[in-house]
């Protein structure tokens, strides 16, 4: 088996410099990437940080795409539920038009912040994360799956419509994500950076779930990606 290897970039704001500086750093370290053939880049969501730039990852995976002619860019992630997930859906088609086929979609549960920043975000933070699998299951319907019978916003469209999708990842770093993400046939990424303990028992896990779970039509594979920290 062939191990890939991609950058996930949570533009940390070196001592000294700027978060001006951090997202410029950003955007040329992508365009290396995507030189020195890395499979994948990917942006992180960081909210009232002294120490990280990328509060807004959808921006920046606009702005590499737009840069970049090869790699597939992403988020490692956008946190779901502090968004609308039919905005969501419209900033990731917008990727996928300027760079069809390159985009990946990693949305997660957690809240990138601290608690009082989360209801700055959402109001009703405190039962956002409890709708996180209907969120998902919203987010598909307006990339392509549809929305079910009887949804209140079934009619509503999702725009631009493109030929494509973006792919979509499942993030976490517990059985949670891993248990989502099986269910809806989607594959995960495992934050060992942030714990860098079960993922052997989370992996299994997920193996085991998506056994029982039917191959999603658009044919996403069933993968599994571990994202570790550098020295």
């Amino acid at each position: 088996m062939t191990l890939g290897l991609s950058i996930l970039d949570q533009s940390t704001i070196a001592s000294g410099r700027g978060a001006d500086a951090a997202i410029r750093e950003t955007l040329a370290l992508a365009r290396l990437a995507d030189r020195w053939g890395y499979g994948r880049y990917w942006l992180a969501e960081h909210h009232n940080s002294d120490s990280h730039a990328g509060s807004a990852p959808e921006m920046l995976v606009a702005a590499i795409a737009a840069t970049t002619t090869r790699i597939r860019i992403g988020t490692a992630g956008v946190m779901l539920p502090h968004y609308s997930a039919l905005k969501v859906a419209e900033q990731f088609k917008v990727a996928e038009a300027i760079a069809p086929g390159r985009i990946d979609l990693g949305v997660g549960r957690a809240p990138g912040s601290d608690g009082r920043t989360a209801f700055a975000l959402n109001p009703r933070a405190n039962e956002a994360a409890d709708n996180f699998p209907n969120q998902v299951m919203d987010l598909l319907g307006w990339l392509g799956d549809g929305l079910p019978e009887g949804h209140p916003f079934r009619q509503v469209a999702a725009n631009p419509q493109v030929p494509g999708r973006p792919q979509v990842w499942m993030l976490g770093s517990s059985d949670y994500g891993a248990q989502v993400a099986a269910y809806f046939g989607l594959p995960y990424c495992f934050a060992h950076f942030i714990s860098d303990r079960g993922s052997e028992q989370v992996t299994a896990l997920y193996r085991r779930a998506s056994g029982r779970i039917r191959a999603r039509p658009d044919g996403w594979p069933r993968r599994i990606a571990r994202s570790v920290s550098s020295p």
